[in-house]
């Protein structure tokens, strides 16, 4: 059982580990907003993950869901993707290169740390292939537990767990280098991962489109 555990871990942290656009808002928040932020946008991800898992692990499916909505919670992801690089690019042209950190106290720290977390949560949730890649995963690492009718809620939270933990490092590690980086490096950082999050919103948007349309 605890062997099983550890393999879901390394589960969760492979899915966690690959820089992508929830990576990159992690890490542009961690330097711009602080640890805290940049922790609660790792763990929006790590829930959703969770949540899919779970759902996979009650045998509840839902491809018939996904088959006939998936192109629109795409859509809604790629939207959401591009409105989210705007205001990143949008800040990184408007900016002071007076200030270190200029966004620091912009809003209250609980309702940032809200709005990371679900911002998060919606752009991982909205990804429907992240059901049926947890369903394999689990029908996979299942066949070590036998007939344990808790086995599968264990490899979730060893999911989640690892998920967790590469957040918990990601920020650790980023926010090492968030005092020590000039305003000029943050104002391109905002710049470059703006454009970035567009890119992938509008990709997102347009190939969903042709698919409808």
């Amino acid at each position: 059982m605890y062997l099983e555990f550890l393999k879901a871990c390394l589960v969760g942290l492979a899915i966690a580990a690959p820089v992508g656009p929830i990576g990159l808002l992690c890490i542009r928040r961690t330097l711009t907003l602080g640890a805290g932020i940049g922790i609660a946008s790792g763990l929006g991800a790590a829930v959703a993950d969770g949540t899919y898992g779970l759902l996979a692990a009650l045998g509840l499916s839902f491809s018939g869901i996904l088959e006939s909505h998936g192109d629109m919670m795409r859509l809604g992801s790629g939207l959401l993707l591009l409105i989210l690089g705007g205001r990143i690019f949008y800040h990184g042209l408007t900016s002071s290169l007076s200030s270190p950190e200029p966004s620091a106290n912009a809003s209250p720290k609980v309702a940032t740390g809200l709005l990371a977390f679900g911002s998060t949560y919606l752009l991982t949730i909205a990804n429907p292939a992240t059901f049926l890649s947890f369903v394999a995963m689990i029908s996979a690492l299942s066949e070590g537990l036998g007939s344990s009718i808790w086995g599968p809620y264990i490899l979730v939270l060893g999911v989640f767990t690892g998920s967790a933990l590469w957040w918990f490092f990601l920020v650790g590690l980023v926010s090492k280098l968030r005092h020590v980086l000039s305003p000029l490096f943050m104002k391109g950082i905002d710049l470059f991962s703006g454009l970035l999050l567009l890119g992938w919103g509008g990709w997102m948007a347009v190939k969903t489109l042709f698919v409808l349309f």
